[in-house]
């Protein structure tokens, strides 16, 4: 065999037991039972060693070295490309490191968990400083002189900087806020009134993942504390929640989670098992899940379908298909960031960004961090925070060790509208399509023009490939202000 096929025959392995590793996490939030914490700290952090082991191997350098680039067509280059990334900066962490990492943040899930359902943040916190002492650790080993924050977020969005992505937030800002204001000056809609069964949300959740394009022969959903989608190729699943007086908490999250894993199972077949297998980066990801759950899941279009599925599952909504997408679209207070509406959700995001910058700099301690979550909180939203599971204990990101990955949501946002805006222009009925429950216009452009190229392309090009121009913020904001604007009569 060439250098390359050599060295392909080995990375498949390396895909493989990483699909492996994803599977034990996808264990531990769904399954698993309580009492197996520990013993899965040390099956993760074992698993940490075989995959840092095998990225560091030192023949990937002899093959790398002996391979002529210039003879290997696109999709062997961008092999390369991620291969030679994984090789340098895996070689830069210490695998002491890498798998107490593993070990530790798989503990401090447990912990965070039950320091959520008791509100309080004291019980999490000495976890929480082992966690960011760790990644301040491994920010700086990757950072080789750099920038640790953008060291960190390279795991997730390759080449963006925090410089950048503040940037872009700063221009983001000033328009939502306004746009909040004008909206919270009218008068809100009502919402749904009742219980829903959580059984019959989880049945419903399932068909509406269904008509979004999702292949339950390669996949499932089940239920977790945070929903997420896990794994890639022909093994991708995904989670929701219940809540039997927010039947829109399930139905949207699966919306969500189905943008995730249509991704996965979109991508071209060929790639499976190699570095092109998978999404490109988290920001990329997150303009799929976000253009499924918003631009179409929450449109006035699919909502009136989406109308006729719940009356059918729960009977009479009392409210007509009109009344219903408003429903869906209020914005209102509330402290919960994967509850938020679109208005503010990005201005979640910015919190977020902006703490865990200063948690790996080192100018805000764990100690000072709950209350310097509830300060922030109280001048962007106006409101103060009652509960730790309300604010800092919200989400599951840092207790994983996941510091970095925040932006990304903001940036899938802006992905999104850009893509929207293209998807919209390639294909004129789509709201006629999107009212019958047809979603295959929609999802077959993503996955054509975005989904099924995986990694072959960085993330800012594939998007520009698929829209035409390169990603900015006007395109999410024009939609958000015409979509609310016509809501709220502005």
């Amino acid at each position: 065999m060439s250098a390359y096929d050599e060295l392909m025959e080995y990375q498949r392995d390396t895909e493989a037991l990483g699909q492996v590793a994803g599977r034990l996490h996808w264990d531990m939030e769904t399954v698993m039972p309580k009492g197996a914490g520990d013993q899965r700290s040390d099956e993760l952090a074992a698993m940490e060693h075989v995959l840092h082991a095998r990225k560091t191997e030192p023949r990937i350098g002899d093959w790398l070295a002996a391979i002529d680039e210039a003879s290997l067509d696109e999709v062997g280059r961008a092999n390369l490309r991620h291969i030679r990334r994984s090789y340098e900066r895996t070689r830069r962490l210490p695998v002491k490191l890498a798998a107490e990492i593993a070990r530790t943040t798989s503990r401090s899930h447990a912990v965070w968990a039950q320091a959520r359902a008791e509100d309080d943040f004291a019980a999490f916190a000495p976890m929480l400083k082992e966690v960011v002492r760790l990644k301040r650790e491994e920010g700086a080993a990757l950072a080789d002189g750099g920038d640790p924050y953008d060291a960190l977020m390279d795991d997730y969005e390759p080449g963006a900087t925090a410089a950048d992505l503040e940037a872009m937030f700063g221009a983001l800002r000033p328009r939502l806020v306004a746009l909040r204001e004008k909206v919270l000056g009218k008068p809100m809609p009502r919402g749904l009134e009742g219980t829903y069964d959580d059984d019959a949300q989880m049945e419903l959740t399932r068909r509406i993942a269904a008509t979004f394009g999702y292949d339950f022969s390669r996949g499932r959903v089940d239920k977790a504390v945070h929903p997420f989608s896990s794994g890639s190729g022909d093994d991708v699943r995904i989670t929701t929640r219940t809540n039997p007086l927010d039947p829109f908490n399930c139905i949207f999250s699966t919306i969500h989670e189905t943008g995730h894993a249509s991704y996965e199972q979109g991508i071209d077949p060929a790639y499976r098992l190699t570095p092109l297998g998978q999404g490109v980066s988290m920001g990329v990801h997150e303009s799929q899940s976000r253009i499924y759950e918003n631009q179409l899941g929450r449109g006035r279009a699919f909502c009136g379908h989406l109308h006729g599925m719940m009356t059918e599952s729960f009977g009479d909504l009392g409210m007509d298909p009109e009344a219903f997408y408003a429903a869906v679209n209020r914005v209102q207070n509330g402290y919960i960031r994967t509850e938020s509406d679109e208005v503010q959700y990005n201005l979640h995001i910015f919190l977020r960004f902006d703490l865990e910058r200063q948690l790996i700099a080192g100018t805000l301690d764990v100690d000072d961090l709950e209350e310097a979550w509830n300060a922030r909180f109280l001048a962007d939203f106006g409101y103060p925070v009652e509960k730790a599971s309300d604010g800092v204990l919200q989400d599951v990101h840092w207790s994983l060790g996941l510091i970095g990955y925040f932006p990304t949501y903001s940036l899938g946002n802006v992905y999104a509208g850009c893509l929207n805006e293209a998807l919209r222009g390639a294909v004129p009925d789509l709201d006629d399509q999107l009212a019958r429950g047809d979603t295959s216009g929609a999802t077959g452009w993503l996955r054509e023009n975005l989904q099924r190229h995986g990694g072959l392309y960085e993330p800012r090009e594939v998007v520009t490939r698929a829209c035409g121009a390169a990603p900015s913020e006007g395109p999410l904001l024009d939609y958000l202000e015409a979509k609310f604007a016509g809501i709220y009569g502005l």
